[in-house]
């Protein structure tokens, strides 16, 4: 072979490389926020289409998006991304909860107060170890809501300890979360500042990074979970009918109304060694 030859073939070979390595990076799209965050693509994937009429207020933390809701003064819901690398982390918890002074309508943490109701994370904060601004964030009321004690310290907290065994997994998942209220209102409202009591909650799972993409959803009542998280799994497109959101519509048409009709919890529980 000619050293011109075999020059072009280098160059062709560093090309193509080239190349695969923009898509990947297109694809992901890694950004030089704190932990390596995901940029745009899995912020696509956390954007959410309400139903019409719901009051909302984004608000963009360092480790999740809230849409806040001045009139139950808690979030509609809460999404972010949880990345392998961020499952552990060296940010400790924050010694207690913390007002948001830029929110409208943000609940006290005195409003649960010999209540009956836990301040219950939507995003946890064993999901934000991996920084100390999104740790203290997910301590801001406007990430928190009622739940039942059986509900927070059950099925819930093993859900979302699934779910970070799942990251590890998959190397990257959209979790988007949040409370459910009956057509005729909260179940009761409570503290001076009349935070409503959802009488259920939601939460849906996208694993977009792995070969087979794949989203699994959870409807849980604001209680005892009977038969624990299985019981409770159901698919996206469920979620969708009884809560009017539309979820992971960045998706391509057809991966989403594939992944988002099925509902395998055995696969979601059994995570890869």
């Amino acid at each position: 072979m000619s050293g011109g030859v075999r020059n072009l073939g280098i160059i062709l070979i560093l090309a193509v490389a080239a190349v695969i390595a923009y898509l990947v990076a297109t694809a992901r799209n890694l950004g030089d926020t704190p932990g390596g965050k995901v940029a745009t693509t899995a912020e696509k994937l956390q954007e959410v289409r309400n139903p019409a009429g719901l009051r909302e207020e984004i608000v963009r933390y360092t480790g999740m998006t809230v849409s806040f809701n001045s009139d139950t003064h808690q979030p509609n819901w809460v999404a972010w991304e949880l990345l392998d690398s961020e499952v552990t982390g060296e940010s400790g918890r924050e010694p207690g909860f913390l007002v948001d002074p830029e929110v409208d309508g943000c609940a006290l943490p005195d409003d649960y107060r010999l209540t009956g109701f836990d301040r219950g994370h939507m995003a946890p904060a064993g999901d934000m170890k991996w920084h100390p601004q999104a740790m203290r964030e997910s301590f801001y009321m406007t990430n928190i809501c009622p739940q039942a004690g059986d509900l927070n310290r059950g099925a819930w907290k093993k859900l979302e300890e699934k779910c970070r065994q799942r990251a590890k997994a998959d190397s990257a998942l959209i979790i988007i979360c949040g409370p459910m209220f009956d057509k005729s209102g909260p179940s009761a409202r409570i503290g001076a500042t009349g935070v409503a009591v959802p009488q259920s909650f939601f939460k849906v799972i996208l694993a977009p990074f792995v070969e087979h993409p794949w989203a699994i959803g959870f409807i849980m009542p604001n209680g005892y979970v009977a038969g624990g998280m299985q019981k409770a799994a159901v698919s996206v497109d469920k979620v969708e009918e009884l809560t009017g959101y539309d979820f992971f519509s960045a998706l391509p048409d057809s991966i989403e109304a594939d992944i988002e009709s099925r509902c395998d919890f055995n696969a979601f529980s059994h995570v890869p060694r």
